[in-house]
């Protein structure tokens, strides 16, 4: 039986590049999305042109409910969750802490802690190893902001993924016996779409030759290092906090 993935805002971005990554490491997967079904069903599309199976579940990572559902979902079509990736998240326009909304700090919260917590609550009562595997994988997209704090930027992004790196820290401990093993990826300067997102399209491009590497990442690049800690080939790896962030 082939391994299942879980992955939350799977349709584009970093998201996307681990559930092709996956499904060419033989995954099934499910994937999450809020609004894109076109790039979801694309994405899935892809997928099975890749030899695997996959799905897109419609849900809004913040409800409770939706969550829920998209585990109940994955499970009734692939009868086992072995490898849950949270990678869904957002980020605000520029701004300093003193010009951000309580709406802004409140959807922040929502979507990038409670919602991580809620996917994590349920990884950690249905994930379970596969068959020829010794452990299950919960994995967090977090972010190098968690540790440079975003000044002028985006504070309040910076401290939610500090907050994801915490629950890393913690859960990885909790669910050690239980053959969970919980990481965290801290993405550094990524060429993605959500720098479009918080009003700055041209963010990684201009920043990235501040970087030591002298380039901004690839969504490709993030996700081999997802696939890697969801692999058995990770399998004494937990509580980790891996940086790819070209030594930002």
């Amino acid at each position: 039986m082939k391994r299942t993935v879980l992955i939350s805002g799977g349709s584009r971005g970093i998201g996307r590049a681990t559930a092709l990554l996956m499904a060419q490491d033989g995954w099934n997967v499910a994937l999450t999305y809020n609004s894109d079904s076109g790039m979801a069903d694309k994405t899935v599309s892809d997928i099975q042109q890749l030899g695997s199976d996959a799905i897109a579940l419609q849900g809004d990572v913040a409800s409770e409910t939706d969550v829920l559902r998209n585990f109940d979902e994955t499970l009734a079509r692939f009868s086992q969750i072995n490898a849950v990736v949270v990678n869904a998240g957002i980020v605000g326009q520029k701004a300093p802490l003193a010009d951000i909304s309580a709406e802004r700090l409140r959807k922040i919260i929502d979507i990038n802690i409670l919602g991580a917590f809620f996917f994590a609550r349920e990884a950690s009562s249905r994930l379970s190893p596969a068959e020829d595997c010794e452990t299950a994988a919960l994995v967090f997209v977090s972010s190098a902001a968690a540790r440079l704090g975003s000044p002028n930027e985006y504070v309040d992004y910076a401290a939610s993924k500090g907050a994801i790196d915490t629950l890393t820290i913690g859960l990885s401990k909790e669910l050690a016996p239980k053959k969970i093993r919980v990481n965290a990826v801290r993405p550094g300067l990524i060429d993605t779409e959500i720098h479009a997102s918080g009003g700055q399209p041209d963010r990684a491009e201009r920043l990235g030759k501040t970087v030591p590497m002298e380039r901004p990442g690839s969504a490709n690049e993030v996700g081999r290092a997802i696939a890697w800690l969801c692999s058995e080939d990770a399998a004494y790896t937990t509580g980790a906090l891996l940086d790819v962030a070209g030594g930002r």
